[in-house]
């Protein structure tokens, strides 16, 4: 069994609104080619890439068993091929898993969605609902998020005020990326007076309709020299999923990602997430979720007082600009986790964090964070 896993090169597209331009086909192939330059890998079945694990999902690419779509694309002819239908970090996850287990010593993880492809991404997540109670109902993501914003706001005391921060703090983090996709500065004015589309949520709480691809490079510790001298390492993963009913569940409860990232740091041997970490990178399709979640995840006990005392800024969380800055809805997880292997290899531009040494990726998908997961990233 191997001992360590590395992320030896990544690739990502720019996120736009429409990448009308691209099919998905094409967005996969546009990530693939780049780790194939950066690495040298091929696809020899004995020394090269033998197994792939993809990230899609039949709705968004408006057809089933969507990664069979991209099976050439990705260079999975005639080798395994596994696909992850729910957030990308659990792709690479998958990966680790693969690579620790000795089934494998070298994997490729891509993930792809085209967000603009449907007329609604709303109908898209209405489908996540079972047919007979909630779906009928309209029921989807944004709806679901709207209760679970009024049930922390409730029970935390988070304001409007704090919320148009955490957008604000976005924005600007996301004019340093040149991956994001909304980088417009907006001002704490511009937030509260934006549409309230699904109370208490306004239009500029809610991450931009996003296309995009992103690739990872996996192999295992003894083969790693052949492919980087600048590797970082997966030493940390865990997922947990809550009840799938929303009347279920206390809308407020972050237990299942309490319980996520319990996993994520026993393994990495974290003790204080306080503390440990350089920076954070957070899933955050809904303004509201980034403090509930730095709470889920350790890193405060209080997501309004964090906001208020600097935080954002302090802990360096969301550098990225995270998911307000758009990333399509199925691999937001895998750009949390692209931006944490940049800064990592010191390769993040005008927002690299000096001498940064360990990160947090974070991603959670389903209705109200159903599910949730986190990643621990490492350099020596």
């Amino acid at each position: 069994m191997a001992n360590r896993v590395a992320i030896c090169a990544v690739a990502q597209l720019p996120f736009e609104s429409n990448k009308w331009t691209k099919r998905f086909q094409e967005m996969c192939f546009d990530v693939v080619e780049p780790i194939l330059k950066q690495t040298g890998v091929t696809f020899d079945m004995e020394k090269g890439i033998r197994n792939v694990v993809t990230c899609s999902d039949d709705v968004f690419d408006a057809r089933t068993i969507s990664d069979n779509g991209i099976t050439d694309a990705v260079g999975a002819h005639y080798r395994g091929e596994e696909k992850v239908a729910m957030d990308g970090l659990n792709a690479l996850g998958y990966g680790m898993a693969c690579i620790l287990s000795g089934h494998d010593e070298v994997t490729l993880v891509v993930g792809h969605c085209k967000e603009s492809q449907s007329e609604s991404r709303n109908m898209c997540t209405n489908l996540a609902y079972d047919p007979f109670y909630c779906r009928p109902l309209g029921l989807d993501f944004m709806s679901a998020a709207a209760m679970q914003a009024r049930a922390y706001m409730d029970k935390s005391g988070l304001t409007e005020a704090q919320l148009a921060q955490v957008v604000v703090n976005a924005r600007k983090n996301a004019a340093k990326n040149p991956f994001a996709n909304a980088k417009a500065p907006v001002t704490a004015d511009d937030v509260l007076k934006s549409e309230l589309v699904c109370d208490p949520l306004r239009a500029l709480h809610v991450y931009p309709v996003s296309d995009g691809a992103v690739a990872f490079l996996l192999c295992n510790e003894e083969r790693v020299k052949e492919f980087t001298d600048n590797p970082v390492w997966l030493t940390g993963f865990g997922n947990n999923m809550h009840s799938y009913f929303l009347g279920d569940r206390d809308l407020a409860d972050v237990s299942n990602l309490q319980r996520a990232a319990a996993r994520a740091y026993k393994m990495a041997g974290v003790k204080d997430p306080a503390s440990e970490f350089d920076l954070y990178e957070i899933c955050d399709p809904y303004a509201y979720q980034l403090p509930m979640w730095l709470e889920g995840l350790g890193v405060c006990d209080s997501g309004p007082a964090f906001i208020d005392g600097g935080g954002l800024e302090k802990k360096k969380v969301n550098l990225s600009g995270g998911m307000l800055a758009g990333n399509p809805i199925m691999i937001g997880g895998l750009a949390r986790a692209a931006e944490a292997v940049l800064q990592l290899r010191g390769e993040a531009g005008e927002r690299q964090v000096e001498g940064a040494k360990k990160a947090l990726a974070h991603s959670t998908t389903g209705g109200a964070g159903q599910f949730q997961s986190v990643l621990v990233i490492e350099k020596d």
